[in-house]
């Protein structure tokens, strides 16, 4: 990465990660982050799918499934074992500023794999329902946006991490949403 780019990158780090700190936020970022959050969600959007839509709910449930998956492999197991990065908590040059609001983690930080699947999940839900609901775009982008914020404020990834990770898994969401539309194209 070039070092202008690196440099900007720790900057946009420190600023989410200290100089926004306040009681709410510490509370609120490390459960927005966390998968287990967002299981009510996830069940409400399969069984909507699949009790609404019936069969066309049922590939809209299976073609979600499988953009989650493949944005999470390509960001998880391609390109991070590619590029290497790692975490903010273990940078040498923030590692006497940085707030650890959860465990750092292991493996490495780039992409962001929880930004790769949100923001897949949210493209495609977007794309697939946004005829129907024109607000629903606003809910996705704001659900997959607070997730990759949350993974900056505790600092377990960069801005460019998750602005990355948002970017590949917005093209996967897309690429699935048009898979989905071929297969159903009365939806």
């Amino acid at each position: 990465m070039p070092d202008f780019l690196l440099q900007l990158d720790r900057q946009l780090f420190h600023f989410i990660n200290n100089t926004l700190t306040n009681p709410v936020f510490d509370v609120v970022m490390p459960w927005l982050r966390n998968p287990k959050f967002w299981i009510p969600v996830y069940v409400f959007i399969i069984g909507f799918s699949i009790w609404k839509y019936k069969k066309a709910g049922a590939w809209l449930v299976l073609l979600l499934l499988i953009t989650v998956g493949v944005a999470d492999f390509g960001s998880a197991t391609l390109i991070k074992k590619q590029v290497k990065r790692d975490r903010p908590c273990r940078d040498v040059v923030l590692q006497k500023t940085i707030i650890s609001r959860v465990p750092c983690g292991t493996g490495y930080s780039f992409p962001s794999t929880h930004a790769s699947d949100h923001f897949a999940m949210s493209v495609f839900l977007g794309l697939v329902y946004g005829r129907k609901w024109r607000y629903i775009w606003f809910l996705v982008l704001l659900w997959a946006t607070l997730v990759c914020l949350a993974q900056v404020y505790v600092g377990v990834h960069f801005p460019v991490d998750v602005t990355v990770g948002a970017i590949f898994g917005a093209v996967i969401g897309l690429v699935f949403a048009k898979v989905f539309k071929k297969i159903q194209p009365q939806f």
